[in-house]
């Protein structure tokens, strides 16, 4: 258990500083409106609830509650510590904090009064791009007196970081060059904040394909900065996602991002046998989903490209998502194919494929994992409830990719953990010639950010030869 110790007045010196760092998560936000029936930091932080006007003028009505929470923190624990209590304070809200944002704040000493302890205080939150959310003064009575108390840790529930896994992929994409990576058709705000703020974490180097002049009405409306950044001008959507496939298959970029167009649009200009960016393998989908209550990164393959797969587009499937999760960095990846029930019986064709499958991978049609189906969700995810059923499963409690039998089966299991689990989903097109980033409209910042990191790391394994 920490132990933190104050400062007293007579201990202070003009210029002292102290600081605190602090993510905001969901499961925070939400936890705060259930003890103060305060819903505002889930309006305050969520970029889908504030405007972008009013994002940049700072006026979301209760964005002050959540940082005026953690100013009170930094100045219990940190300056001037325990038994420090705040007189008033002059603050000025600058501009909303987001969940997944990393909040700095500093306190620095700049006035001490005599008399009851008085100690005015310079107060500044910024966020992990520099941006200041707030700044202005505290008063506060600094204690006379040491004190020294222990740092309870938080419950589980509240100190679990259901985005540190996000967050560590995107830490990885960012050490190599950013990608050069196609927007295709961004034409909305949504569809360019979410390269833009990738491109500040230097993952990918943008590459805005569509109507020039539309493209830069939207960015000045919504104040996005896109100066700087190459612009290839097409008339409509069908004609962006064929330049951009073109400018993939010139190497001219490495990557494609969807922008603003249906997905039917872009994959027709990737799939063109004789322009497209098709491989020798089945092109397939994968949602990479950090779901808090399980221990890694969980992968739903295929949720929204292969309606009702064969034993061989199976095959391809597996092996694209094998692929990727090694590249994440898991070695050797368990693989369960998931059926209604884990006894092979002709009547569902599910666990006669999953099968299948298995010995595939034994005699090296499908690499680089370990393979187990036909397995019941429950017995994928858990290894008692495995035990229970008296299954002998390698992969049970321990499986990295979930292999579900059709797209409705596996888009209904992807929401449904988004909804029901807290689940963040990223997602991404495999068996391209270039990874191809599909992101939603409901997407938060983090996993725009997280599913262009993911396509980063695999466009440089590309380019090595690491992965076909």
């Amino acid at each position: 258990m920490d132990i933190i110790e104050n400062r007293t007045f007579d201990e202070l010196r003009i210029g002292d500083t102290a600081s605190l760092e602090h993510v905001l998560t969901d499961r925070e936000a939400s936890l705060f409106a259930t003890v103060t029936g305060v819903v505002a930091p889930i309006e305050d932080v969520s970029p889908d609830h504030v405007p972008p006007a009013t994002a940049r003028q700072g006026r979301s009505p209760h964005q002050g509650v959540w940082l005026e929470a953690l100013l009170a923190a930094a100045v219990e624990t940190r300056l001037p510590g325990p038994g420090a209590t705040t007189a008033t304070q002059a603050l000025r809200f600058e501009r909303p904090a987001r969940i997944g944002d990393q909040v700095t704040l500093t306190l620095t000493v700049r006035e001490k009064r005599p008399g009851p302890g008085t100690v005015v205080l310079d107060c500044t939150a910024t966020n992990q791009d520099g941006e200041r959310l707030l700044s202005g003064e505290m008063e506060v009575v600094a204690p006379r007196e040491r004190q020294r108390r222990s740092l309870a840790p938080l419950p589980e529930e509240v100190a679990r970081d259901p985005r540190r896994r996000y967050r560590e992929l995107v830490a990885k994409a960012k050490h190599g060059e950013p990608v050069a990576t196609a927007i295709v058709h961004p034409c909305s705000a949504v569809a360019l904040e979410g390269p833009l703020d990738a491109a500040r974490e230097g993952v990918i180097r943008p590459v805005l394909v569509g109507p020039q002049h539309r493209i830069e009405g939207i960015a000045a409306e919504a104040g996005l900065d896109i100066s700087g950044l190459r612009m290839v001008d097409t008339p409509h959507s069908h004609a962006s996602a064929d330049r951009a496939v073109d400018l993939a298959r010139r190497g001219e970029v490495a990557m494609l991002m969807k922008g603003s167009l249906h997905t039917s649009e872009l994959m027709h200009a990737v799939l063109a046998r004789a322009t497209g960016l098709r491989t020798e393998r089945r092109i397939s989908h994968a949602c990479i989903m950090d779901v808090p209550a399980y221990d890694r990164p969980l992968i739903v393959t295929d949720a929204a490209i292969n309606i009702q797969p064969d034993l061989l587009a199976k095959k391809d499937i597996a092996q694209n998502a094998i692929d990727m999760v090694r590249v994440l960095g898991r070695k050797l990846p368990k693989v369960a194919i998931l059926s209604a029930v884990e006894e092979v019986n002709p009547a569902i064709p599910s666990t006669i494929d999953a099968a299948a499958l298995c010995k595939m991978a034994d005699r090296g049609q499908i690499t680089g994992a370990v393979l187990d189906g036909p397995l019941a969700f429950d017995n994928a995810i858990s290894a008692v409830a495995a035990k229970v059923k008296g299954i002998q499963t390698p992969v049970a409690g321990e499986v990295d990719i979930l292999l579900v039998p059709n797209l409705e089966s596996g888009n209904m299991l992807a929401k449904q953990l988004v909804y029901l689990a807290g689940a963040l989903s990223a997602g991404i097109v495999l068996g391209t010639q270039v990874p191809i980033v599909l992101t939603s409209r409901t997407d938060g910042k983090l996993e725009r950010i997280a599913s262009c990191a993911i396509g980063a790391l695999l466009a440089r394994a590309k380019a090595t030869g690491g992965i076909k």
